[in-house]
């Protein structure tokens, strides 16, 4: 197997949120807590997991927009220190980002042309002329009229500035692109238009993608493995057909209960898990697992101590006490709730 573009060990970022009478912080959020993660040379990997789970937090370390507790990361073999300005900025040529709102992510008073030539202007790539050249060239592979460079973003609809923003982030020619909820505030209709332009982006110039997601079903069709995350940590990852096809972690499995199918009578015979119990804080997350608050297969052990991911077969792993070979160890059937 080829070394993977960008590898993520044992990454953190706490956030402070209290601290005593001498200034001292005595409590923190503890946002990504100790994260694993490889993305291949033209791979998608998908991270999902409810809202407040870490899943932007992890992304704007990797970029550099926020800086880690502890950990590393590498991008292609070599070490990233984000508080280094010469690497931060070399590193920004090879990882970009799509944000999920275009409207914010577009400065209203530049025009279209200026906000896609202004990473070339920032790293001096070229000359006026040359720049003029290249937003051509990036406004047609987007699907959008060279023309259309002289216009401010409010003429146009939300898909057509998702294009926009997709340009400009191509505009460096990166490896590795961070896809922060990128069709989330576009209507549905527009939805697929995007996702399609984005694959054959990655099958022309072999971009790898780091896609962030609550939706399920877009995750399903659009990405080549799935990392589950749950309040800071991940606890299951593998192959995108085998993660909906049989998922290990509870957590998992109740996410995946709530993936609508395509088969109205399978559907209508479909049992939806609907997870009980308290959702912790991140500011104090339980001692063992942090799902056992809410996991229906809960044990002592998982109470104790937090558990590993660890293989359980067909590239995958998973974060589980009860589960850890792959199937139920809660029954002498192997059921599943």
């Amino acid at each position: 197997m080829n070394a993977p573009l960008l590898t993520v060990r044992d990454l953190k970022v706490h956030f402070p949120v209290r601290g005593d009478f001498l200034g001292r912080n005595v409590q923190y959020v503890k946002a990504v807590d100790g994260i694993d993660l490889d993305i291949g040379m033209g791979e998608s990997v998908a991270l999902v997991g409810e809202s407040g789970c870490g899943k932007s937090t992890l992304g704007a370390a990797i970029l550099g927009m926020q800086k880690p507790t502890s950990g590393t990361i590498a991008f292609e073999g070599r070490a990233v220190f984000h508080g280094e300005r010469e690497t931060r900025i070399r590193l920004s040529r090879d990882i970009q980002t799509v944000f999920q709102d275009p409207v914010a992510a577009l400065n209203p008073k530049m025009t279209v042309g200026d906000s896609i030539a202004e990473p070339l202007a920032i790293h001096g790539v070229g000359d006026a002329k040359s720049r003029a050249e290249r937003v051509a060239e990036l406004l047609a592979l987007v699907g959008l009229h060279p023309q259309h460079a002289g216009r401010q973003p409010n003429a146009f609809s939300g898909g057509q500035r998702q294009r926009i923003v997709i340009a400009r982030a191509l505009a460096l020619k990166p490896k590795l692109l961070i896809l922060d909820e990128p069709v989330s505030a576009l209507d549905v209709s527009i939805r697929s238009q995007i996702l399609n332009l984005l694959l054959e982006l990655q099958r022309q110039f072999g971009l790898s993608y780091l896609f962030i997601s609550h939706d399920l079903s877009v995750v399903r069709h659009f990405a080549d493995r799935v990392a589950v995350m749950y309040l800071g940590r991940l606890v299951e990852t593998g192959p995108t057909d085998a993660i909906f096809a049989s998922p290990v972690h509870p957590y998992t499995e109740a996410l995946m209960s709530a993936v609508p199918l395509p088969d109205p009578i399978a559907q209508r015979k479909r049992q939806r898990i609907v997870l009980t119990g308290d959702l912790p804080s991140p500011a104090n997350p339980p001692r063992g697992c942090a799902f056992s608050t809410r996991c229906p297969l809960v044990q002592d052990l998982c109470r104790q101590a937090p558990p590993p991911l660890v293989a359980t077969g067909e590239g995958r792993m998973a974060a589980c006490f009860v589960r850890a070979g792959g199937r139920d160890q809660t029954t002498d059937t192997g059921s599943r709730p």
